[in-house]
């Protein structure tokens, strides 16, 4: 198959993919064609919303067509795939007290490693935000170094609170709703994804940078210090 690929969806959007595998080089020619496509002001474009490896582009039937958007889109390549000069470097604040982060142990066990060596190569990490889903301020952040890379849970726990660091493969998430979760929990940060403006509701943007900076526990806010 020759990528990217342009496929229907319903009467009102066409979704582009640029493979089938998790690739940050991939998903650096997402985020540039649906900056590419919002500064080109397509006819009948309502929304873009990207993800890992594909961009979902919403459309008016009223106003274009699946093969109309196609080949506006088409005309757009070859794209300019420079790192996003306007992407921003995010500190996040992270306690890393294993009395706050149940899964840290066994993710030092799992990778062999120790828990302060686990706690460093996280620390170190500089992790881009890659797509948001699942749930509202949901960042996926790629980057998690191999030495550290642990799958899911077989099975998920349920009321996981706001305020976690959890890692799954090679991605890293901050809950910003009590669910439930397989990811392995390894932090706990106070800062809240979830903005209060309803112009940009979520403090990353896709393309941006995320590290983490830790603090001692007593800096969490006392209903983040229970276990």
């Amino acid at each position: 198959m020759q990528f990217p690929t342009f496929k229907p969806v319903a009467d009102h959007a066409l979704l582009i993919e640029f493979g089938t595998q998790v690739d940050d080089a991939l998903n650096r020619r997402v985020v540039a064609l649906d900056k590419t496509i919002s500064q080109a002001k397509i006819i009948g474009v309502v929304e873009l919303v990207p993800a890992l490896v594909n961009l979902l582009i919403v459309f008016d039937p009223v106003k274009t067509t699946h093969k109309d958007l196609e080949t506006a889109v088409r005309d757009l390549f070859p794209l300019k795939e420079a790192e996003e000069a306007d992407a921003k470097v995010h500190r996040v604040p992270i306690c890393y007290d294993t009395e706050l982060c149940p899964d840290l142990a066994v993710v030092a066990k799992t990778v062999g490693l120790s828990i302060e060596a686990v706690i460093a190569e996280h620390a170190a990490s500089e992790l881009r935000v890659s797509m948001y889903g699942f749930a509202p301020g949901f960042a996926y952040l790629s980057g998690i170094p191999k030495t550290i890379q642990v799958p899911r849970k077989p099975s998920a726990t349920r009321g996981i609170p706001t305020g976690q660091v959890m890692i799954a493969g090679p991605q890293c998430l901050v809950t910003t709703v009590v669910m439930p979760t397989g990811w392995s929990i390894i932090g706990r940060t106070a800062l809240k994804v979830i903005q209060d403006d309803p112009d940009n509701p979520f403090l990353f943007n896709v393309g941006d940078t995320v590290a983490f900076d830790r603090v001692r526990r007593q800096d969490l806010p006392a209903e983040m210090q229970m276990p």
